[in-house]
């Protein structure tokens, strides 16, 4: 195969921190595992900034982890055969400037140019994993690669060592507790039954909040900074500023600040539930082995809801009640028991069963780990790509 050596990626921030959180991942593990020199565009620094402070949202081109990060403008812009790496990466179908393209038809080789695609549990995804599609004017073959949930597909983004560094926290008590007493959480909150959550802001937070301030469990609930926020500063009773907190009933919730990817890792570490949403954190709840609730990215026409009824097939494994608060927590039910459900009913059996959810998150880790990594399964299309010689390439 040919050695992969240099590598572009493209990505218009659409989902304010998921599409730049999976695009920063995948860019750092690229680099920091397989001594990739990785060129990252970002079209909205701002955001970026908000998982990795070290980034300047003034600055034109910066190093950052060994990672060149481009500030990505606009669709103009002079670019040479220099200027185009081994492999070129569009998130999410993006546009990337037709100058860019254009220097790519000139290069000999030309780069390996790939569509990186939305994660989803359908099965027609299998189907058009690595699927070309040639140019309709210049010598160039775009290839579409999916991640997914089973060998036919790319994989989940998972660096070597997330394993190792997961089970070395989680077993070391006090390493938690400093962590979240670092976040503001009490001794007394951390007794609790800690929840992480992150969602978008059609979310029922409301009503969760409601059944869980009257329960008979104690909750911690630890929410980001701008997640939730009417339903938080609601509760609050006050401006959802990092460090508020407030409890009524057997409820807890504190205000926590925006944190880089790394320590969000470690929150879900550390918390008994997490509530994800879109990709990236749905993809690292995933390696947590902690229970976790889904919200999924809204598309018209309720598409999502497909999406989430796929990965719960996969994933769900007979758990009705983690089924029952899924389709609830998206607002996807559609027969007349799931439109009348209230969350007082549908709590407390999920909260009854959540030892079989973390055993069955368990089982689900080592069963999409035998997939492979994202990013060693996407180099290894790639060379495998480069190494056919022009005359045989589709």
């Amino acid at each position: 195969m040919s050695p992969i050596k240099t590598l572009t990626i493209f990505c218009k921030v659409v989902d304010n921190f998921g599409d730049i959180g999976i695009c920063w991942r995948l860019a750092r593990q690229l680099q920091r595992e397989h001594g990739i020199a990785v060129t990252l565009w970002v079209d909205d620094l701002k955001s970026f900034q908000r998982i990795c402070p070290g980034v300047s949202a003034e600055t034109e081109r910066q190093q950052i982890a060994g990672v060149t990060v481009r500030h990505w403008r606009n669709q103009e812009g002079v670019f040479t055969p220099q200027d185009v790496t081994d492999v070129v990466i569009e998130f999410f179908g993006c546009d990337i400037p037709p100058g860019y393209i254009s220097a790519m038809s000139q290069c000999d080789p030309r780069p390996v140019w790939l569509n990186l695609e939305g994660l989803s549990a359908e099965e027609w995804v299998e189907g058009c994993h690595t699927l070309p599609s040639m140019h309709p004017r210049l010598s160039l073959t775009k290839h579409f690669f999916y991640p997914g949930f089973t060998g036919k597909t790319g994989g989940l983004l998972h660096e070597a060592s997330l394993d190792e560094e997961r089970e070395r926290f989680q077993s070391d008590p006090a390493a938690m507790a400093a962590f979240l007493a670092k976040l503001g959480v009490t001794d007394d909150e951390r007794q609790a039954l800690k929840v992480s959550l992150f969602c978008y802001p059609h979310a029922p937070v409301r009503e969760l909040f409601q059944t869980w301030e009257s329960g008979t469990t104690a909750v911690t609930c630890l929410v980001p900074e701008g997640v939730a926020r009417d339903a938080v500063q609601e509760f609050l009773g006050a401006e959802a500023k990092p460090g508020m907190a407030r409890t009524r009933g057997v409820l807890t919730v504190r205000v926590l600040p925006f944190v880089p990817q790394p320590d969000y890792d470690k929150l879900l570490w550390a918390c008994d539930l997490n509530f994800v949403r879109g990709e990236d954190s749905f993809v690292r709840a995933q390696w947590a082995d902690k229970p976790f609730i889904w919200h999924i990215y809204p598309q018209d026409e309720n598409l999502h809801h497909v999406k989430l009824r796929a990965f719960l097939q996969r994933y769900a494994n007979g758990i009705d009640s983690l089924i029952n608060v899924s389709l609830a927590w998206n607002g996807a039910g559609n027969d007349d028991h799931a439109k009348s459900a209230t969350w007082a009913a549908i709590w407390p059996p999920f909260l009854d069963d959540l030892p079989n959810m973390a055993k069955r998150t368990s089982d689900w880790h080592r069963q999409i780990a035998a997939n492979g990594d994202f990013a060693s399964n996407l180099l290894n299309f790639a060379a495998a790509l480069r190494s056919v010689p022009a005359e045989n390439k589709v």
